[in-house]
């Protein structure tokens, strides 16, 4: 919901010929851009208004669900996951919440590749003889697991980097969790470039890049306390 908010604002001012001049979108400097922002025409400033208040009045949503999901998460004895899920980038309180909700005990899975085929996130196989087709993912599984990953998985076409949002979240993580977590973003950034090169459609890749995340999230997920051992 914040997304679409924001894309619609940012969708408004470009009709209008208003460019961000910085380099980061929503930061503290962008946002007091917009607030600067005027129009000649009444119509175009009310628009505007309703625009900008329907982006505040989302991010406070968003900000309220985050806290009632996080203690929620404190009271149900998940912090421990939920808190190493969000060393990763694209993976906020909200969705690695729902992740664990969703998935329950990551340790269940034996390998990262079982975690992958119960998100319906493996690609289809199709044998004649001695031939073996794969076609697209089999979407079997937990579809709301795989709309959060995937979801995420947009976030790697930039180029990696650990912003001042995510240095927080990872700052009581343990020196593997971090590592790990930057590992996922160089790894998948580059996936993420070179199938897009390759002329290979945007949705298409970033299911591609989700089902790596899962293996990402299946790795940190087992270097902290799962829900079983409290």
């Amino acid at each position: 919901m914040r997304l679409k908010a924001r894309q619609q604002l940012k969708a408004f001012l470009l009709r209008h010929g208003r460019v961000y001049p910085g380099k980061t979108a929503w930061s503290r400097m962008h946002l007091r851009w917009i607030a600067d922002q005027r129009f000649e025409q009444c119509a175009d400033q009310l628009a505007f208004a309703e625009y900008q208040h329907a982006v505040e009045d989302t991010h406070a949503r968003v900000e309220r669900l985050s806290g009632a999901l996080e203690r929620s998460a404190l009271s149900e004895q998940v912090a421990s996951v939920v808190a190493a899920l969000r060393a990763l980038r694209g993976l906020d309180t909200v969705s690695a919440i729902g992740l664990v909700a969703e998935i329950g005990d990551i340790g269940r899975f034996a390998t990262a590749r079982q975690l992958m085929g119960y998100l319906g996130l493996v690609p289809s196989e199709h044998s004649s003889g001695a031939t073996v087709r794969r076609g697209a993912i089999t979407k079997t599984g937990n579809a709301h697991a795989r709309r959060l990953l995937t979801e995420s998985a947009w976030n790697y076409r930039f180029a990696p980097r650990v912003s001042n949002e995510l240095r927080t979240r990872q700052r009581a993580l343990a020196q593997p969790i971090r590592e790990h977590a930057w590992k996922a973003q160089v790894r998948l950034c580059a996936r993420f470039h070179r199938l897009r090169s390759r002329g290979l459609q945007a949705n298409k890749v970033c299911v591609a890049v989700a089902r790596e995340l899962a293996g990402f999230v299946w790795a940190i997920a087992r270097m902290a306390p799962s829900p079983a051992t409290h």
